[in-house]
């Protein structure tokens, strides 16, 4: 639970998206929908469906990120960039409630509830996460942003990523702007390439961590949490149970929460 107690009135809480709030990467999740509106080729929706399940299994480090930023710098170059805002505007619903956490919801509500500001911050483009944020009634998004020309279609080249140290200065720069007290913030997040933006605030807090992030949270003392229960977010938060903080440093064992993960796609695969 959120400890209510010495609340800063301009205090934030600050939730990665991917594993964090939703139980998939947001980007890859919008593949099927992109294809079916002439975004994406066979080939590009067959790569999005391994990467997710890479992506749900194993994570994603330094590297496997930068190649991913690459790959959709070039995949997208050319798109319409209003095009996708409606498309993902009109699909959100379908897309993501499914796959929304009960345990993040329960939090958002939570930080939202005693006077916080709650801000979505997340490496996928701004036209996801804009979306879904709106959605899920957030009031703040940081998320990246791509370049577009005069006739409003993608570059191919990045104006501002939202990634590592991006997001701490991100989160640095809106706390000078609002007058927010990071030692009083939050940060939740599941990956060690967000150790900066866990870092900027007071209060971190490691969600369904990656095996290097788990580490640090168990060296560090921090709070480790396990969100399991993607919902329906029509489910009205007052009807959610919530979020049981676990012991800093707990997290499944690699090869059952492997089979556990992989068994949870095929679960959702066959209910679409």
């Amino acid at each position: 639970m959120v400890n209510a107690s010495a609340i800063s009135p301009t205090a934030a809480a600050f939730f990665d998206l991917d594993k964090t709030i939703i139980a998939k990467s947001s980007a890859l999740a919008f593949g099927r929908p992109l294809y079916q509106a002439g975004f994406l080729n066979r080939r590009s929706l067959l790569k999005a469906g391994i990467a997710q399940i890479s992506y749900m299994a194993f994570g994603a480090d330094h590297a496997q990120m930068e190649r991913a930023r690459q790959e959709m710098l070039e995949m997208t170059k050319g798109w319409d960039k209003v095009a996708v805002e409606e498309l993902v505007r009109e699909i959100v619903d379908e897309v993501v409630s499914p796959l929304v956490y009960a345990e993040a919801l329960a939090l958002i509500d939570e930080h939202r509830r005693i006077g916080r500001k709650v801000v979505i911050i997340s490496s996928s483009p701004e036209e996801i996460v804009k979306p879904l944020a709106r959605y899920l009634g957030v009031d703040h998004v940081i998320a990246t942003r791509a370049k577009v020309d005069a006739e409003g279609r993608y570059t191919g080249a990045m104006e501002f990523y939202a990634y590592a140290d991006g997001k701490a200065e991100a989160i640095r720069e809106l706390a000078k702007a609002e007058s927010l007290a990071l030692t009083d913030s939050f940060a939740y997040s599941d990956s060690v390439t967000d150790l900066p933006m866990l870092e900027a605030v007071g209060h971190p807090v490691v969600v369904n961590p990656d095996k290097e992030l788990a580490q640090i949270a168990e060296e560090r003392d921090w709070q480790t949490m396990e969100f399991e229960r993607p919902v329906t977010i029509r489910t009205r938060l007052a009807t959610l149970p919530r979020p049981v903080p676990l012991i800093s440093g707990a997290a499944l064992a690699g090869a059952i929460g492997g089979a556990l993960v992989l068994w949870a796609i095929r679960a959702r695969q066959r209910t679409y």
